[in-house]
């Protein structure tokens, strides 16, 4: 499969899936109860969130500057389960969207992160006495 590069992706194509992908988390059952109490009303803002650190992950754009470890870490009911279903609706959300290697440009960088992520939060060793 050929290397997608950041020239062949757009802003609109992160817009059009971050907005594709958050309306199927909002429907999930599983998933969408710990997004509704994480975020609540303000689904606008953290869309506008999603947009710019995706745009910072595959466009190298220097768009976001948050923290998803901590933001992650404060969510309460967060299972390593939760992850997987999370990846397996990006990855329907990017097969949806986009030629098999853009899809795979994005679940490529997908799963790192929530790798790194879960290893964070949930393989974590003990704190030394």
């Amino acid at each position: 499969m050929p290397e997608i590069t950041e020239a062949q992706i757009t802003e609109a194509q992160i817009a059009g899936l971050v907005e594709h992908f958050y309306a199927r988390i909002r429907r999930d059952p599983v998933l969408g109860p710990v997004f509704h109490s994480a975020i609540g009303t303000e689904w606008d803002a953290h869309l506008d969130k999603l947009r710019r650190f995706w745009s910072a992950v595959m466009l190298r754009s220097g768009a976001y500057h948050g923290d998803p470890y901590t933001a992650h870490l404060r969510l309460p009911g967060l299972t390593p389960a939760m992850f997987d279903a999370w990846l397996g609706l990006f990855e329907e959300s990017c097969r949806d969207l986009f030629p098999d290697a853009t899809a795979q440009a994005f679940i490529d960088r997908a799963q790192r992160i929530a790798r790194s992520l879960r290893m964070g939060l949930f393989e974590r060793l003990p704190l030394r006495p």
